[in-house]
């Protein structure tokens, strides 16, 4: 039951959003889904979950368009921002619903994070601080059954503490009930280790669409004396340079020279910094 994402646009007036997305996330995946603020991340996901509709192309779930299909629509299931139960609502209320909704809760899974996060699940929504309503919203969407579970500035709040409760929790889950999870989040060096894909968008339109041991092993750092770096480098890919007096780093990506010079040295490049470097405007 692959989720694919086909040729889709979308404008909003003059505004073009997302162009020509085209997105195949696999079955038992965690995906990470970056981009800088106003990329189209939002916009695509609100698509990807029937929210919004797109300009063009078209959103495939097991080779079935979701637009309007009720039960492909229940495989697939978006935590987000927006606050879509009633304000006045319980906590635990809002699990129930959701077992109606969605046909299956997993209550023991849900109760043991209540008690972890210390939760209350008798308060209502309303009086509940931006980290605890994050936090009820991420108990719900990891309880679901669904297949497919998109995951918006999830740890919005959190405190450090809590966001490690939540990473440990998903990988939990993951591991009992393997299903796909796509993170979109600034937080990137947190999440590098739960992830196996990565999607970035760039200006509505996706600029790498890779795993995330490619993108850790092909890219590196050369830095050294200026003139010497930048000799070494002018033949490979460069997707940023960062220079301090004579100094430089240079990032590449791709295979480098395996006899440096003394003074110049490599390291593998994180993929926080992969995403930084990738996505400077100049």
């Amino acid at each position: 039951m692959t989720l694919k994402v086909k040729n889709v646009s979308k404008k909003y007036k003059d505004k073009m959003a997302l162009s020509d997305v085209t997105i195949n996330f696999k079955e038992q995946t965690i995906y990470g889904l970056l981009g800088r603020n106003g990329a189209g991340k939002s916009t695509l996901l609100n698509i990807v979950n029937n929210r919004s509709f797109p300009s063009t192309g078209e959103v495939l779930l097991d080779d079935e368009s979701v637009i309007d299909n009720e039960t492909l629509l229940n495989q697939i299931y978006l935590m987000s921002e927006d606050n879509l139960f009633p304000s006045t609502m319980k906590v635990k209320e809002i699990f129930k619903i959701s077992e109606e909704f969605y046909g299956s809760f997993d209550w023991p899974f849900a109760n043991e994070l209540a008690d972890s996060f210390d939760l209350n699940q008798k308060a209502t929504f309303k009086k509940l601080s931006t980290g605890y309503r994050s936090i009820a919203k991420l108990i719900t969407a990891l309880c679901v059954p669904c297949r497919y579970v998109f995951l918006d500035e999830p740890v919005l709040g959190l405190d450090a503490g809590h966001r490690q409760l939540f990473y440990e929790a998903l990988i939990e889950t993951f591991e009992k009930n393997p299903r796909t999870f796509i993170i979109s989040t600034h937080l990137i060096e947190e999440i590098t280790n739960l992830l196996e894909s990565v999607v970035v968008l760039e200006k509505g339109k996706v600029t790498v669409q890779e795993d995330v041991e490619t993108i850790l092993q092909q890219n590196h750092t050369l830095s050294g004396p200026r003139n010497l770096v930048m000799e070494l480098t002018k033949n490979m890919t460069v997707i940023g340079k960062e220079e301090i007096g004579e100094f430089i780093n240079v990032y590449v990506t791709g295979d480098f020279p395996e006899n440096l010079p003394q003074d110049v040295t490599v390291s593998s490049l994180s993929l926080q910094n992969y995403f930084v470097q990738l996505t400077k405007r100049k």
